[in-house]
């Protein structure tokens, strides 16, 4: 910034002189370096997992927890949520932000939320039944994982449930297909975006009348998209790196923060009476992708066509075997109950279905059902490393 003249940025568009802040610039501020308040006026301390060994810490004041309330309303309202519903809130709590921004939200629109968190799943049922809800908040993974207890359970003809918003994990339109499935009865499964660092969830949210774009909320964020390469801009409905400024944020705003995850700006105008802008949902990460013989492989690509066979049930763990000089991608993925005599069938099947999708040869390793262990707390591993001859899978 020391390179920056301040009186040379006059409006938004001259936002590109700036430079681009980082993740690793969070990391290099450690705890609080980011902070541009007094720390008597911040209020809240979060933070997300750090691959450094240290978390990333996001600091809030009261209006920045206001903001957060009102864009998580704002995004459960374009779900469908109403004041008076009963909103069951799976996302974790504590110093992950998923829980208690659609806490917040939920409570500023005048649903009642049910601060039940993840994991403990027969008792997740229980209160769906009980209390009635008509939304749930959860990621995608652990969704799917109700939708199956509860249909083992009988249950699925006694809930009330008709959406849910998911995010906190990258899912496909097969995911959405098969979350909305399992749940039957008209369910639809929404995506909300967000970050930690901007702020938590709330950030964009998409509605059941334009499915798979996402409201972006940019009278508090400013979207580029740039090469993620490059670092270039790149015009809108080319596909690239989001880059998010925030705008009214008072104790940690970022400018031009590269949040690696991968969409585009849709032009048109989407629902009539919306003026937001519009996002594609994210396909991925720009540090996601994985160099397989050479061949660039994005790990959604892999979900896609597992979530095509109706002989999967949807569980899939992905290994990259670094063992030889020539990298190897195995998947092991778990049948549906209706084709657990057939795995050998299902598994070729699907590597062929693989090579057509990926240009790569996969080793595809089809198990019983049941057998893959399901998360129910926090956010679904999918992609494990390989480097040694001990099975990363167990």
């Amino acid at each position: 910034m020391a390179d920056v003249d301040p009186e040379t940025i006059v409006s938004i568009a001259d936002i590109g002189r700036l430079p681009f802040t980082t993740k690793q610039d969070l990391r290099d501020t450690y705890p609080l370096g980011m902070v541009t308040v007094p720390i008597d006026e911040v209020v809240r301390l979060h933070a997300s997992s750090g691959t450094s060994g240290k978390p990333t810490i996001v600091a809030y004041t009261r209006a920045d927890l206001a903001l957060w309330a009102e864009c998580n309303a704002r995004a459960l309202a374009l779900a469908g949520v109403k004041a008076g519903d009963i909103l069951h809130n799976s996302y974790g709590y504590g110093l992950f932000t998923g829980g208690l921004g659609l806490h917040y939200g939920g409570e500023r629109l005048g649903a009642a939320v049910v601060p039940v968190s993840g994991g403990n799943s027969s008792l997740q049922l229980q209160l769906l039944e009980d209390l009635g809800a008509r939304a749930i908040c959860a990621t995608p993974s652990f969704s799917l994982l109700l939708a199956e207890r509860a249909a083992e359970a009988g249950l699925l003809d006694r809930l009330n449930v008709e959406v849910g918003i998911l995010g906190a994990e990258p899912w496909s339109e097969g995911m959405r297909t098969r979350i909305e499935s399992a749940w039957g009865g008209g369910f639809r499964a929404l995506d909300i975006y967000g970050l930690s660092e901007v702020i938590g969830p709330g950030v964009a949210m998409e509605s059941p009348d334009d499915l798979g774009a996402m409201q972006l909320f940019d009278d508090h964020f400013f979207a580029e998209i740039v090469d993620p390469e490059t670092g270039d801009p790149l015009p809108d409905g080319h596909w690239g790196e989001l880059v998010v400024t925030t705008l009214t944020k008072e104790a940690m705003p970022l400018l031009r923060y590269r949040t690696g995850d991968i969409t585009r700006i849709l032009e048109g105008p989407g629902t009539p009476g919306r003026n937001w802008t519009r996002i594609a949902r994210i396909t991925g990460r720009a540090d996601d992708m994985l160099i397989i013989r050479g061949i660039n492989v994005y790990p959604r690509e892999i979900e896609a066509a597992l979530l095509e066979d109706p002989d999967l049930s949807g569980q899939y763990a992905i290994v990259v075997d670094r063992r030889a000089t020539m990298t190897e991608l195995r998947v092991r993925a778990e049948s549906d109950p209706g084709a657990a005599d057939r795995t050998g069938e299902v598994g070729s099947r699907l590597e062929a279905a693989l090579l057509a999708r990926v240009r790569v040869r996969v080793r595809v390793e089809v198990v019983p059902p049941g057998s893959m262990a399901r998360t129910e707390v926090g956010k679904v591993q999918r992609v494990f490393e390989q480097t040694d001859d001990r099975d990363p899978l167990g």
